[in-house]
């Protein structure tokens, strides 16, 4: 059974960091890309795609909103994603998840999903 847990969410002031986690089990981490995607109440179920990166970490892709605040990483050794987040904004209060799958930008590509992780931004 494929699990994924996300941690490192939490409130922030606007213009702070965060560092989110996404640990992986039940799965061979390093055969699958993985992303962040993010959920607001505004949007319903929507939810928009943050950052991705492919197995073997060669290739990263953002979203424009988040492209040069946010970093996505991953140690295929301890089966952990991760997403650093700078300069963040109050627009950047969300639902994190992260997912595994074959890659892409839209959530339909990803087939696992973590249970979520609140980042919230003061202004």
């Amino acid at each position: 059974q494929v699990q994924l847990v996300e941690s490192g969410g939490g409130l922030v002031q606007a213009g702070g960091s965060l560092r989110l986690s996404c640990a992986a089990s039940g799965l061979t981490f390093s055969s699958y890309a993985m992303a962040w995607f993010r959920q607001t109440p505004r949007k319903g179920k929507e939810r928009d795609f943050v950052a991705g990166i492919s197995w073997n970490p060669v290739s990263t892709y953002y979203s424009d909103s988040v492209k040069g605040r946010f970093t996505i990483s991953r140690d295929n050794a301890e089966n952990t994603v991760y997403l650093q987040m700078s300069g963040l904004r109050p627009e950047d209060t969300a639902v994190y998840y992260c997912a595994a799958g074959p890659g892409g930008l839209s959530p339909v590509e990803y087939d696992d999903w973590g249970q979520g992780t609140q980042v919230t931004v003061s202004s």
